[in-house]
């Protein structure tokens, strides 16, 4: 008897991949290691990355489309039509209107809801009329943390029995650094003595004023607190953030847009402490990558990152930048501290594995399809 075959939404993985694409392909090309399924990746451009999917067994094909929006409510429904796939899998959210195989979705957050005002009008408009539709059409609707899951069952209770939470994984490269390894990425940057380190969009839905406004306030009072680097691009609405970050620099706050993965795990293992005071998360993976580092995290306690970090970091109220700044001095003045946050970091993150995550999404599929 052949593997049942599945159809995957690729839109995730045509643009510059965010979270969502990095999800995507890190549990697609575990899932096709398994051999339980063979699955065909669909979209309206080539996916990056697509050599890496064909050496893997995954086939692509392609369908010109000017909105993957447009590609996935009209030209889709016809390709699933012809009949050659059991299941439909969406990373993306959202469902064809018309579906005409069972289908799963996996629904990282609700923030276009919940939090429409963080978000580009086109991004809403992709989501939030097709949102509601998908989670009743769903055969079953997966979530990476159960504080998402709970939000799921509040604002959609008909779509409740369906929700099945599979944590996303960590990639085994994000590990502890060597002295050597710290000691080059720390020259790099310029900070012998370590830096703190934002890893994520640079967006008001991170909560970056308040970052900001900690590490102000702690070099104020001491000129020779480690810089602050933050990683990653701007996000919506940040325009005021690139012009706080500008104004920053010149006391020590570096901003280094979209890094490599290479450099990333890098600016991980060179850091003194890892700071994460998002407002909302699905899961929250740059605070699981830091604790795999060995690195001593500090977090918002905001929607699923206490259920990330667990006893392993320290979390502090999202609206309270005084309290955060506090968090932050603790890491860098107690070292005995540090020491034991890094610890328990390392066995919590180990929680976080994509075969795990594989084998349970193997699961969701067999539920779906009716097997």
């Amino acid at each position: 008897m052949s593997a049942p075959h599945v159809a995957v939404d690729l839109r995730a993985l045509v643009p510059e991949e965010t979270g969502i694409g990095v999800y995507t392909r890190a549990l697609l090309l575990e899932l096709a290691g398994r051999k339980a399924f063979s699955y065909t990746g669909l979209a309206h451009r080539p996916p990056r990355g697509a050599e890496e999917l064909t050496a893997a067994g995954i086939a692509t094909e392609e369908e010109a489309a000017p909105l993957g929006v447009l590609w996935q409510q009209l030209r889709l429904p016809r390709r699933l039509d012809r009949g050659d796939f059991d299941l439909l899998w969406s990373p993306l959210l959202t469902l064809p209107l018309r579906c005409p195989i069972p289908a799963v979705a996996t629904v990282h957050d609700l923030t276009t809801l919940l939090l429409p005002e963080t978000h580009r009008l086109k991004v809403k408009w992709s989501i939030l009329p097709f949102l509601r539709p998908s989670l009743e059409r769903a055969e079953r609707v997966v979530t990476i943390s159960e504080a998402s899951a709970r939000d799921i069952a509040f604002h959609f209770p008909q779509a409740a029995h369906k929700v099945r939470v599979v944590y996303p994984g960590i990639d085994p490269a994000f590990r502890p650094g060597t002295s050597a390894e710290i000691e080059a990425i720390r020259a790099e940057i310029g900070a012998p003595e370590g830096y703190v380190l934002y890893v994520g969009t640079l967006e008001p839905r991170k909560n970056l004023g308040a970052l900001l406004d900690a590490w102000e306030a702690l070099h104020d009072e001491n000129p020779h607190v480690p810089p602050l680097v933050l990683v990653g691009g701007y996000g919506w609405g940040s325009r005021h953030l690139v012009r706080r970050i500008a104004a920053l620099a010149a006391k020590g706050v570096q901003a280094l847009g979209h890094v490599d993965r290479g450099r990333l795990i890098r600016l991980f293992q060179g850091a003194r402490v890892f700071a994460y005071p998002s407002l909302y998360e699905g899961f929250g993976l740059p605070p699981a990558e830091a604790m795999a580092c060995g690195i001593p995290t500090v977090v918002s306690d905001a929607s699923s990152l206490p259920e990330v970090v667990g006893t392993a970091a320290l979390r502090v109220p999202a609206g309270e930048p005084g309290a955060l700044a506090q968090a932050l001095y603790r890491v860098l003045q107690e070292p005995a501290r540090a020491a034991e946050l890094a610890g328990r970091g390392i066995e919590q993150a180990r929680r976080f594995r994509w075969d795990r995550a594989a084998a349970e999404m193997e699961d969701v599929f067999r539920e779906a399809a009716g097997r």
